[in-house]
């Protein structure tokens, strides 16, 4: 099992250039495995790698296209960048054709260098991402992913680990729409526990069927109850009970609540036979419960004993890096729900969008990805706002500032191809195919 760091896989035979552009990569911040040819490489080439291969193309025995095909038909969303000699432009081709995510001409700043490994670790780290994801829905289909990479993102992800198998109940903070209930079901399902997973949102339920949603009732135990009802709790046993907006409950079942968590026991409404119950505890608040204790609001007593193990969801303004992950994954589910098309965006609205603060953080983004599919657009970067209101339908406005991107990235660097690849941010092959997309030349632009 691969550590989430960034690796590189180096296949150079000439030792002096070897040790050079593996002391580059590992100033960058890689873990570089440098190897003298390609079978020396094959030991660390495996399904699952979560780096990246950089390999020369005139190599002893196997050549790097060789090595490029064979990493192609093992693991084609493994990212491998081609070193090719001066004058190689035509090898250099060949290798993107074949599946390479970039070439580099030497010689080579090391800027450059380090600048595309970055990139193609990037790719990397979302695929494999998105292949773990599919996994877990396979796994638990019912479960929503949590979904993002961030570090607060990964920081959360191993509480769970930690966490998820100890039983402790645990209290969740966070504000509306963080993902508080995403967290419980996560917990739930790396505690191994085999009984359901109930959720209750304390701020929904009136406060005269409260006690007997939670606690259950005997027949006769007021007017309307003819029968015997088995509450959350009890109806829970073996699983895991979800408190969510604990701050609301009324301050006398709050009391209830503490003696059957201190306990594990409780009684019916109407009953005197103590019952056991084997559930555990997640419950969930957006206010600060502490504060609130304070204010005789939430009982001390209580909050201590929720509050075992407590995890603070952060908001989406914290983990801006998580908004084009998360996007695509609501975008998609949106576009089958609503059988729709999957939209596409520019990387400078994409821009835009990261640097919202979205107040209801997870879920209003969730919301504006179903806007996105149906069609009902947010207005466009600042860029874009000073056309005429329905000059142009979106994917030929969209259209209109990526090129005019790519044209001014090409002026800047006098119509270098891989100068304004580099400079944009984006892979040679694919901006190729947008040169060809808009009919721009590939040399120099003309203002």
């Amino acid at each position: 099992m691969y550590k989430s760091e960034d690796e590189a896989i180096l296949v150079e035979d000439e030792q002096a250039v070897r040790m050079a552009t593996a002391q580059t990569l590992e100033l960058g911040g890689f873990k570089v495995r440098a190897c003298g040819s390609a079978e020396e490489a094959q030991a660390w080439l495996q399904p699952g790698f979560p780096g990246v291969v950089v390999t020369d193309v005139h190599l002893p025995g196997r050549s790097g296209m060789e090595l490029l095909a064979q990493v192609a038909a093992m693991d084609p969303t493994l990212p491998v960048i081609v070193i090719t000699g001066h004058g190689d432009v035509g090898m250099a081709v060949e290798a993107m054709r074949a599946g390479a995510y970039d070439f580099i001409e030497k010689p080579f700043a090391a800027e450059r260098l380090v600048g595309t490994v970055r990139r193609a670790q990037e790719k990397r780290r979302l695929v494999l991402e998105n292949e773990r994801l599919k996994a877990a829905w396979v796994a638990h289909g019912d479960m929503p992913a949590l979904i993002g990479l961030s570090p607060a993102i990964e920081k959360l992800r191993s509480m769970i680990r930690a966490v998820g198998p100890t039983g402790a109940d645990v209290l969740i903070n966070g504000q509306t729409g963080t993902g508080k209930e995403v967290v419980a079901r996560h917990l739930h399902a790396a505690s191994g526990r085999k009984g359901p997973f109930v959720a209750i949102n304390c701020g929904a339920l009136p406060e005269s069927v409260f006690e007997s949603e939670i606690f259950g009732h005997e027949a006769g135990a007021f007017t309307s109850a003819q029968k015997r009802r088995i509450g959350k709790l009890e109806y829970a046993n073996g699983g895991t009970v979800f408190l969510d907006e604990i701050e609301s409950m009324p301050l006398a079942l709050q009391v209830k609540l503490l003696r059957v968590l201190q306990e594990r026991r409780l009684e019916r409404l109407g009953g005197n036979e103590p019952i056991q119950v084997d559930c555990r505890i997640v419950a969930a608040s957006k206010a600060d419960l502490l504060r609130l204790s304070a204010q005789g609001g939430f009982r001390e007593d209580l909050y201590y004993r929720i509050g075992v193990v407590s995890i603070d969801l952060p908001r989406l303004a914290e983990r801006r890096e998580d908004i084009p992950l998360l996007l695509s994954h609501f975008v998609q589910g949106a576009a089958v729900r609503y059988q729709r098309p999957v939209p596409q965006w520019s990387t400078a609205q994409m821009a835009e969008w990261q640097a919202r603060e979205w107040p209801g953080n997870v879920r209003e983004l969730r919301n504006f990805a179903d806007r996105l599919v149906l069609g009902v657009v947010e207005p466009a970067p600042a860029a874009m706002q000073g056309q005429p209101e329905g000059a142009a339908a979106l994917p030929q406005r969209v259209d209109a500032y990526e090129r005019m991107l790519i044209v001014e990235a090409l002026s800047a660097v006098e119509g270098n191809v891989s100068a304004a690849a580099e400079r944009l941010g984006v892979p040679k092959k694919t901006l190729y195919d947008k040169l060809k997309k808009y009919q721009l030349p590939t040399g120099r632009v003309a203002e």
